[in-house]
C-alpha cells in the first residue's frame, strides 16, 4: 500500500497530470464505467458543529477499483488558518478489495476540484478568454491560480476576498492583482471562479459580461448558496452529475424554489460534452455556467494519477499491509 500525505501529493500531482486524469474519467463517467452514489452526510446531531462526509465510487468498465473518501468537516478549523476538511482517500482493488493506496483527502480534494474547474475552462470558455477573477482567497483560491494559470497561461488574474488584510497577502503570495469588491472584480472576467464559504448569493447577474464562463465551485450542500438565482437562469448550465446537482447544489435548488427555472434547465453532464454528446458552448455571447459539486469518480481517479506520478517521482511511503 502506498500512503501519500500532503507533502508527497504537491510534489507528485501536478496540475496538467490531475487536469488529464479528470478528463479521462468523466467521459468514462459518461460511458457509464462508474458506480457513483450521491455522498453520505453523517451527524451526530443538529447542535453537532462538526460532521462526516462519506463519497464511495467504483469503475466497473476496465480494471475494476474501489476509492473511498471519509472526510470530518470541522468549520471552526478556518478561524486558526485550517484546513475545515481533514480525512483520507482509500484505493482498493474492485475484485479482491486489497488495499492499494491511501492518501490526504484534504489535499486531493483541492487539487481535484482545481483541475476540474480548469478542465471545465478548458471546454466551456471562449477559446480568447484572457481575463479571470477569483472569487475568495482561501484554500480553494490558491488551487485554482494554478489550475487557470494552466489553462490560461496568459490570463490575467484578479481575485476578490471578504477580508482586506487576508486578500492582500493571497494577492502577494501567488501573483495576482486584488479587487476591491466583487462587482470590479468581474467587470472584465471572462471566466469567473467563485471559491468561497458563503451561504448566501453574492453574485449577480448583471455583474456577468457576455461570453463569460462562470464555475461555482463553493457551495456543495442545498443550504448554501453562491450565486443569486437571476444569475443562474440566465446561464446555459452544466454539471458534473445531475442527480447529484438537483439534491445538492444550492445554487440550482434555489432558482428552481424561485420559479426561474426546471431540472431541464441543465444542458448537459460536463462528461456529455467532453464525449461529444453535447456540443457545450454554442455562442461567442453566450453565458456558461459549470455546476461543481464534487464526486467520488474525481477522487477515484485523481488518487490512482496521485501514485501513478508518486511512483514514477519516487514520492510516498510503501507500508506492507
Amino acid at each position: 500500500m502506498l500512503v501519500l500525505n500532503e507533502k508527497d501529493l504537491r510534489a507528485a500531482l501536478d496540475m496538467p497530470s490531475c487536469i488529464a486524469a479528470m478528463e479521462r474519467a468523466f467521459i468514462d463517467l459518461a460511458d457509464d464505467a462508474y458506480f457513483n452514489p450521491i455522498r453520505m452526510r453523517v451527524k451526530q446531531d443538529e447542535s453537532s458543529p462538526n460532521w462526516m462526509t462519506l463519497m464511495p465510487s467504483m469503475r466497473t468498465k476496465g480494471t475494476r477499483r474501489w476509492a473511498l473518501k471519509q472526510m470530518v468537516v470541522c468549520p471552526a478549523n478556518r478561524k486558526t488558518g485550517g484546513d475545515p476538511l481533514q480525512g483520507s482517500v482509500i484505493l482498493q482493488d474492485g475484485d479482491n478489495g486489497r488495499i492499494l493506496a491511501m492518501a490526504d483527502a484534504p489535499t486531493l480534494t483541492e487539487i481535484r476540484t482545481a483541475a476540474v474547474s480548469g478542465l471545465a475552462t478548458k471546454v466551456l470558455a471562449n477559446k480568447d478568454a484572457r481575463v479571470v477573477a477569483i472569487i475568495g482567497v482561501g484554500i480553494q483560491a490558491r488551487a485554482h491560480v494554478g489550475a487557470m494559470k494552466t489553462v490560461l497561461p496568459n490570463a490575467r488574474i484578479v481575485a476578490w476576498g471578504r477580508n482586506p488584510d487576508k486578500a492582500r497577502h493571497f494577492g502577494e503570495s501567488n501573483g495576482v492583482e486584488i479587487a476591491g469588491s466583487i462587482e470590479s472584480a468581474l467587470r472584465d472576467a471572462d471566466v469567473v471562479c467563485t471559491v468561497t464559504s458563503t451561504t448566501d448569493p453574492i453574485v449577480r447577474r448583471e455583474w456577468i459580461k457576455p461570453g463569460c464562463h462562470l464555475n461555482a465551485v463553493g457551495s456543495s450542500r442545498s443550504t448554501h448558496v453562491e450565486l443569486f438565482p437571476e444569475t443562474v437562469a440566465a446561464a446555459s448550465l452544466f454539471v458534473d452529475r445531475r442527480e447529484a446537482a438537483l439534491k445538492e447544489s444550492g445554487d440550482i435548488l434555489s432558482a428552481i424554489r424561485a420559479g426561474l427555472i426546471a431540472a431541464t434547465h441543465i444542458q448537459a453532464e460536463l462528461g456529455e460534452v467532453l464525449a461529444g454528446l453535447h456540443p457545450g458552448r454554442r455562442s461567442k455571447n453566450e453565458f456558461t455556467l459549470y455546476k461543481s459539486l464534487g464526486l467520488g469518480t474525481q477522487d477515484l481517479a485523481a488518487i490512482e494519477a496521485a501514485v501513478e506520478c508518486a511512483r514514477a517521482k519516487g514520492c510516498g511511503t510503501e507500508v506492507a499491509w
